[in-house]
């Protein structure tokens, strides 16, 4: 569903549209983040303005500090070496 372009105020299917994610994506930002939103009964309601002033405001250096700093405070189980991200690439020499 495609969020009509005069509407102000928009639910979950319309605002995820929006940004282009899937509504599962969308609830997981919902539940993790401070996206500018009001719950009203059951359902959410989205300012579309805001949603688009809150993407705009976020920096991706913000992101990052964030990762890092959850996996500074969560420690690895003990003797589990850290598996890395290239394991089984191959790089050829000539």
């Amino acid at each position: 569903m495609s969020a009509s372009p005069d509407r102000e105020i928009l639910n979950i299917d319309e605002a995820a549209a929006l940004l282009g994610v899937s509504i599962k994506t969308f609830n997981k930002v919902l539940h993790s983040q401070n996206i500018p939103a009001r719950k009203i009964g059951r359902e959410w309601k989205f300012s579309r303005q805001a949603l688009i002033d809150w993407v705009g405001s976020g920096r991706s250096s913000e992101f990052y500090r964030e990762a890092s700093d959850a996996s500074e405070e969560t420690p690895r189980p003990q003797g589990r070496p850290r598996k890395r991200r290239t394991a089984g690439w191959q790089i050829e020499y000539e």
